[in-house]
């Protein structure tokens, strides 16, 4: 892999040199004054007077056909077919760059872990290269230069969004595919082939949550045109300001939320298994108490624990010691969350025992039940409408939790083994340097990229926000693209779950790191907003796949065509919004 980046790095330095030397508009050049009867020349003007020259002055190509070099050194061309070359060069080396920095951010990753590292670091490196050319994009020349070409990262920030949660995730389900059993996808299993319903991707519920956060980040594209859909042009200005602050206030939230978000899924983890004991306890109850452990209005039939309670007390002194408690409960399977007798004991213990003596009254017992048949109660199954003391009820808000605890283990890494790195020092010098090459690279040549976009634009009378919306996204999320249909070929939950959460995510921080980089430049330099369309197709595309995915977790393969068919709806629609109906 490194003898191919040195290699293509070569190639792409040999043919910009060759562009250097020989590249540019090629411009006839005329020999001036009037023209004379014989068309041949000695070299020498006859007139010798009125200010003639004895020198045939060859001039170069007219201003209104020139370019100007990107640094003063940099290749630049008026023609369409150069200008696409350039456009290839300089797009593949911003693909070098996020690919740089995507190796260097995996890398600091084993050797620090998630948290600060993983939680902010990363996903602002993932977003590095979009926001550089989001940046020049405003920042070059003029206020009117930077108004024309502002339109590049715009088209850049919707293109990447659109392709993310489109063409990607669509990808994704394909070669994420396994066989559905009971709605959920079976890891490694892929014998139905392409069945519309029989095949598809299992994640857990985390990345539902990150699904959920990417929708709610939209929240200031709607801030900033609600001068537009008011139709108030006094307002803009302000809207910009405000959109600006909240979405970055936004960013510091989610930032915070990615930090902290190991801790908060080992706690909800707990919470869930404590949930499968105590209502794998309750199951076991009902069976000691011939299955009448609730009245008919569901309410905990405390003559019925009372007489249990009694039957367990063994040696009648009036408390449940943890020996007595372990002979109840050694029926109860555990081995789906990896939790033995003992530690069940242990749990239902702490939470009954509200004296601290490690002995149970028959009030803390009832006290106890009494909570967790509640809770039951207010879990949703929908078994339990009309009789909470049936069979079936505690069957369900047993089994539903047991899925909830599935989901959510899906997600942990724990089972993945964890190697060590062999010379953290190398290996930190390592991602470091990749870091900063990609970092240089996607700051150096975001401007010439701007650039030629631009000048295809004018050669082809083809507007920029179209080019930028295909051909840039290509560039700058092509590394990830990879990524993540790489980690969807694994066909397992765990991996497929990586791989959504990891695509929300990026479309998250484009949302909000990319975007407050635009409003920054647009309030910065008076900039008018003027991306109504465009902003309509990033909150059709969020809000769409966001909200679909936010509320499933098991995703058939027919979901993809719905993915693929909103890609070229966003193109139809922007082309549709700005030429027949003149929005901008």
């Amino acid at each position: 892999m490194a003898t191919t980046n040195r290699a293509s790095l070569l190639l792409l330095l040999l043919l910009i040199i060759i562009i250097l030397c020989f590249g540019g508009s090629v411009h006839s050049r005329l020999i001036l004054g009037p023209p004379t009867p014989d068309p041949v020349s000695d070299g020498v003007d006859g007139r010798q007077g009125g200010g003639g020259t004895p020198y045939l002055r060859l001039p170069r190509s007219s201003s209104s056909s020139s370019c100007e070099q990107t640094y003063g050194f940099l290749p630049c061309t008026t023609s369409w077919p150069g200008n696409l070359f350039l456009i290839v060069v300089y797009g593949y080396l911003m693909f070098m760059a996020a690919t740089y920095l995507s190796n260097g951010s995996e890398l600091l990753l084993e050797i620090l872990g998630p948290g600060i590292v993983g939680g902010l670091f990363l996903p602002m490196l993932g977003a590095l290269p979009d926001a550089m050319l989001i940046l020049v994009s405003g920042l070059s020349g003029s206020s009117e230069t930077a108004q024309s070409q502002v339109s590049v990262g715009m088209g850049l920030l919707a293109g990447s969004t659109v392709m993310l949660l489109t063409v990607i995730w669509g990808s994704c389900i394909i070669v994420g595919k396994c066989d559905l059993h009971n709605s959920v996808a079976l890891d490694k299993q892929d014998t139905k082939g392409f069945s519309l319903k029989g095949s598809g991707v299992s994640t857990d519920l985390w990345t539902s949550y990150a699904a959920m956060i990417m929708v709610f980040s939209v929240i200031p594209f709607i801030i900033v045109q609600l001068p537009q859909i008011l139709n108030s042009t006094s307002g803009r200005h302000l809207a910009v300001l405000i959109s600006l602050i909240v979405s970055l206030i936004l960013l510091i939230a989610y930032c915070i939320y990615q930090v902290v978000q190991p801790w908060i899924q080992r706690r909800r983890l707990a919470y869930v298994e404590d949930k499968h004991v105590f209502f794998g306890f309750l199951r076991h109850l009902r069976t000691h108490a011939l299955g009448r452990l609730l009245t008919d209005d569901g309410e905990l039939d405390k003559d019925i624990v009372e007489k249990l309670f009694k039957r367990l007390d063994e040696n009648g002194d009036g408390y449940l010691s943890a020996a007595e408690l372990k002979a109840l409960i050694l029926g109860i399977q555990f081995e789906e969350i990896d939790l033995n007798e003992d530690d069940a004991v242990d749990k239902i213990m702490k939470d009954f025992d509200s004296s601290n003596d490690f002995l149970l009254e028959l009030p803390e017992f009832v006290d106890g039940i009494s909570r967790w048949v509640n809770k039951a109660r207010s879990s949703g199954a929908s078994s339990g409408i009309k009789n909470f003391g049936t069979t079936k009820f505690l069957d369900d808000v047993h089994h539903q939790t047991r899925q909830e605890h599935a989901q959510l283990k899906g997600g942990d890494q724990t089972d993945e083994v964890n190697e060590g790195v062999g010379n953290p020092k190398l290996t930190t010098l390592k991602a470091v340097l990749l870091l900063v090459l990609g970092t240089i690279i996607a700051g150096v040549f975001a401007d010439p990229l701007v650039d030629a976009v631009d000048n295809f634009s004018d050669a082809t009378s083809i507007p920029t926000f179209f080019i930028s919306f295909i051909a840039l996204p290509l560039a700058t999320n092509s590394s990830e693209a990879v990524s993540a249909i790489i980690f969807a070929s694994r066909k397992k939950l765990r991996t497929a779950s990586l791989t959504f959460s990891e695509l929300y995510g990026a479309v998250t921080m484009n949302n909000l790191l990319c975007l407050s980089v635009f409003l920054a430049i647009v309030y910065i330099r008076g900039l008018t907003w003027d991306f109504s369309s465009e902003v309509l197709v990033i909150l059709i595309v969020c809000f769409v796949m966001g909200t679909f995915a936010s509320f499933r977790t098991t995703f058939p393969l027919w979901t993809c065509s719905l993915a693929f068919l909103l890609y070229p709806f966003s193109l139809a629609l922007v082309y549709v919004l700005d030429y027949l109906f003149g929005w901008s």
